[in-house]
C-alpha cells in the first residue's frame, strides 16, 4: 500500500517557450522547491490553442534551447510529445498521457495567472479539473495584489517565488533588431540563439 509520502509529485509545465528565458527557469526552480516535486516535465507546444495564428520557432530548435536551459536541473526533463503530435496542442491530451504513465502520481500543471479565468473554456475542462492541481505563476506585482480566484471545480495554488519580468515577445524583437539578450536567457541559450537566427 502506498503511503501519502511515497506518492510521486509530478509537475507539468507547458508553453511555446519561444524562446525559453530566465523567467521560465526561475519558475521551474520555484515549483520544484515549493511543491516538493519529484520530477518536473517541460512540454513545449507545437502550436498554442490561445494563439493558433502564431508561428513559433521550429520545434527542434525550441527543444534544444530547453535542453540547454535545464541541463543542470536534475529533476527536470524535456518532453517532446506535443511537438511530435504536431497541430494545435491541447493540455488534456498531454495530461491524459501522464495520468496513464503515472497512475498513482499527483499531477501539478503550471499556468500563467492570465489563464486562470479562461480555464472553463479549455478543451474538456471538466476532465482537466479532475486530473490536475493547477499551479499559478503570478506576474510581477500580483503576489501583492492577488491573482484571480479559480473557477468552480478547479483547484490549485499560487507559486510564492518572486516572478521575473521577462517577455518572450520582447526577446524576439530584440533578436530581430540585433540587440543583446544575454541578461534575459541562460548563457548557453544566448549562445545558441546567436548562431541559429531563428527569428
Amino acid at each position: 500500500m502506498k503511503t501519502e509520502s511515497s506518492i510521486q509529485r509530478i509537475g507539468l509545465f507547458g508553453g511555446t517557450f519561444n524562446p525559453v528565458h530566465l523567467g521560465h527557469t526561475m519558475v521551474v526552480r520555484a515549483a520544484v522547491e515549493e511543491l516538493a516535486l519529484n520530477r518536473l516535465f517541460i512540454i513545449p507546444a507545437a502550436r498554442s490553442p490561445f494563439k493558433p495564428e502564431d508561428e513559433p520557432a521550429p520545434g527542434a530548435a525550441r527543444l534544444e534551447w530547453l535542453r540547454l536551459a535545464f541541463e543542470d536541473e536534475p529533476r527536470c526533463e524535456i518532453d517532446a510529445q506535443e511537438i511530435e503530435r504536431a497541430g494545435v496542442s491541447y493540455t488534456i491530451d498531454t495530461v491524459r498521457d501522464y495520468a496513464a504513465r503515472f497512475p498513482e502520481a499527483e499531477l501539478f500543471y503550471l499556468i500563467g495567472a492570465d489563464h486562470v479565468p479562461t480555464l472553463p473554456e479549455w478543451r474538456e475542462a471538466t476532465a482537466l479539473a479532475d486530473a490536475v492541481t493547477f499551479v499559478v505563476v503570478p506576474r510581477p506585482g500580483e503576489l501583492e495584489t492577488g491573482v484571480a480566484e479559480f473557477p468552480p471545480s478547479f483547484r490549485g495554488t499560487v507559486l510564492r517565488g518572486k516572478p521575473v519580468a521577462v517577455s518572450a515577445s520582447d526577446l524576439r524583437e530584440r533578436l530581430r533588431a540585433g540587440e543583446s539578450i544575454e541578461n534575459f536567457v541562460p548563457p548557453a541559450v544566448a549562445a545558441a540563439l546567436k548562431v541559429e537566427h531563428s527569428y
